[in-house]
């Protein structure tokens, strides 16, 4: 009888993508957000549980300075990680990447809680192929609804022929002077190397950054790349409390389809 081999070990570097949920209290337009309940669970469990769903991560954290969202995630057995106080959530994620080992972090925004768990899996993908110079990958998704379009929650991007952002704006942007121009809603979804968040934290918030409020705005300020990824996803961002009203009544629908 012939003898049998079998095929070597593989040699390749297991990847280790971690997801990390940034949670503060003191939100100006809706105070106290990520406890606020949608259906029987607070905000935030929503969004924890999508990343859950989502087949590339190696583990899901919440990070936070509020010892009532840390007091919540034990409660629930969520990992949590305790922070200091920062501008915005990725300089949040950044310090959970000082202490967090792992490849890449994907930050999630804790009001998005129907995201799609396919498109949290679709940047940890593309993480692994940037091109030289980009430093983040961005969801988006194409924005159809002109009321979403002149919302100022809603933060709009256009981008470049190699799909790098050229600008994010809460006004509608592109201009539509001539033809009905093509809109794109960014994502409460990036992803980072750690050494991309280590950068972030030490550049300074720039003119346009303090000004829209958007921190994707850093990198491209500072002449660096964020490739804006298309993905499908149907969910919605919760900012205000009419909109968790809204979220209320999709979550019913899809728990009574």
């Amino acid at each position: 009888m012939a003898a049998t081999t079998s095929a070597p070990p593989s040699t390749a570097p297991r990847r280790h993508h971690l997801a990390v949920i940034p949670c503060r209290w003191g939100a100006s337009r809706f105070p106290g957000k990520p406890l606020a309940q949608l259906g029987d669970k607070p905000l935030f469990w929503h969004v924890h549980q999508r990343c859950l769903e989502a087949k590339r991560l190696d583990g899901v954290v919440v990070a936070t300075d509020d010892e009532r969202i840390e007091r919540a995630c034990h409660e629930l057995g969520i990992e949590c990680m305790r922070t200091g106080e920062h501008l915005t959530g990725t300089d949040r994620v950044a310090e959970c990447a000082e202490h967090l080992s792992a490849d890449a972090y994907i930050n999630v925004q804790g009001d998005e809680p129907f995201i799609s768990p396919t498109a949290i899996d679709a940047v940890s993908e593309a993480l692994e192929h940037l091109a030289p110079g980009t430093l983040a990958v961005n969801a988006y998704t194409d924005l159809d609804d002109v009321g979403a379009v002149l919302d100022h929650n809603v933060v709009k991007v256009v981008v470049d022929a190699e799909a790098n952002a050229l600008m994010f704006s809460r006004q509608a942007i592109p201009y539509p002077r001539g033809d009905r121009p093509r809109y794109r809603r960014q994502l409460g979804l990036y992803g980072f190397t750690g050494m991309a968040l280590s950068l972030f934290r030490q550049l300074p918030q720039g003119p346009l950054e303090r000004t829209e409020g958007v921190e994707m705005l850093r990198f491209v300020e500072h002449g660096h790349g964020v490739l804006m990824l298309p993905v499908i996803d149907e969910g919605m961002a919760v900012d205000t409390p009419e909109d968790l009203a809204r979220a209320g009544a999709l979550l019913r629908s899809q728990t009574t389809c």
